[in-house]
């Protein structure tokens, strides 16, 4: 079970991971960005709806949920199914989400290039900023 407090010992990890990877060089850690991005979106995600008491103390949520329908697609998305929240800044929280997940598995498995790791890290760092802002100020709605 993942404590408020433990999301935020996790966070601070994964932005330690990232800037270490910016700092030796992005093209050299490729694979640390891919994953301390992914894994950090989640800790942000799931510790906002915890501490907004959207979800209990203890729920997991997981990357590969995070598919970006299509266009087309007539079945709800696999995060609406697992998850029916609503929230503020949902869907550009997603948008995101879903952003950083569709490089995910290149930067950590296969041979990304400068812009894709530049993508990943962009995406991230506005969706830090908007849990920052969202978590600075919950008394929103």
């Amino acid at each position: 079970m993942t404590s408020p407090e433990e999301h935020l010992k996790k966070i601070r990890e994964h932005l330690e991971g990232i800037e270490e990877a910016i700092d030796i060089g992005i093209e050299k850690r490729p694979t640390t960005i891919g994953f301390h991005c992914s894994a950090g979106a989640m800790q942000y995600l799931e510790y906002y709806l915890h501490i907004t008491n959207r979800i209990p103390i203890g729920k997991i949520i997981k990357h590969d949920w995070f598919k970006r329908p299509k266009e087309e697609q007539k079945i709800v998305p696999l995060i609406e199914r697992k998850m029916p929240l609503n929230f503020p800044n949902k869907e550009k929280i997603y948008f995101l989400i879903y952003s950083i997940e569709e490089e995910r598995n290149t930067l950590m498995y296969g041979k990304p290039s400068e812009k894709q790791i530049r993508v990943i890290i962009e995406n991230f760092m506005r969706l830090k900023e908007i849990f920052d802002y969202m978590i600075k100020n919950r008394g929103e709605e």
